[in-house]
């Protein structure tokens, strides 16, 4: 959405696509955790490659079709993923250097949950540097504002958009083997994710990197002091701060105004 205005509703089930391929990887090949990363980014951004190139790259500035179509491969990659792998749900799984926790000033964190923090804002950092640092960020840039004068510059956007959801869907299959040892992985896990990345992205602000990795701290702070200060609201705290962010700065905290 914000490097190539598209609207993928598809990209939380691309999670868990991920997420199983890297479980059927590590867990029941007992391949590598490595491997198991490198097969769930790798099988994510095939399968979304496939969906842009198949079916997006003809309904760009089609924000519309672009909900119905990615909504549509929801359902279809939730009951493919519901036929290979079945219905039961697997475990948390991990590296086994990632196991156990690690000690602080006297505190205790677990050395697995602290990887993806480091994980995640590595991303964030190559993420920002990509779209507004290199030549490729530019002509994706240039591509979002004005389409054909850019490919009348003889820019290939076809090309660059494909490497671009490629890149994305990759990402998000990453995202689901190294969230498994959270969440674990199910077969509702694709809407899950995908309805607390409209929230990110809501809160954080459209079309911004560095508002999705705000919105989604802002998010993840919210939730955690909400579950242990206010459990028995613990499940609205979330879609409460999206509305107020929404009556207070419509456009997200560092959203484009239009």
């Amino acid at each position: 959405m914000g490097a190539m205005d598209i609207t993928n509703l598809a990209h939380g089930v691309l999670y868990m696509v991920g997420a199983y391929v890297g479980w059927t990887a590590a867990v029941k090949y007992g391949a590598p955790f490595g491997v198991g990363l490198l097969a769930g980014g790798l099988a994510a951004g095939l399968v979304g490659l496939a969906i842009e190139r198949g079916f997006l790259r003809f309904l760009y500035k089609q924000p519309n079709e672009q909900v119905l179509l990615t909504f549509g491969f929801v359902y279809i990659l939730s009951n493919l993923c519901l036929w290979v792998w079945g219905g039961w749900p697997r475990m948390p799984f991990t590296a086994k250097f990632l196991s156990g926790s690690f000690g602080i000033l006297g505190k205790t964190y677990p050395k697995a949950r602290m990887a993806m923090i480091v994980i995640g804002l590595v991303l964030a950092v190559v993420l920002w540097w990509l779209q507004d640092r290199t030549r490729i960020g530019a002509m994706v840039r240039a591509g979002m504002d004005n389409k054909e004068m850019t490919m009348g510059l003889g820019i290939n956007l076809e090309r660059v958009f494909a490497m671009v959801f490629f890149v994305a869907s990759c990402i998000a299959g990453v995202a689901g083997v190294v969230g498994a040892q959270l969440l674990g992985v199910y077969n509702a896990l694709g809407l899950e994710i995908l309805l607390l990345a409209l929230i990110v992205i809501i809160v954080g602000g459209v079309g911004s990197i560095q508002g999705a990795l705000l919105g989604g701290l802002l998010i993840g702070i919210i939730d955690a002091f909400g579950r242990a200060l206010f459990p028995k609201l613990a499940m609205f705290t979330m879609y409460l701060t999206m509305v107020i962010i929404l009556l207070v700065r419509p456009s997200g905290l560092l959203g484009r105004k239009d």
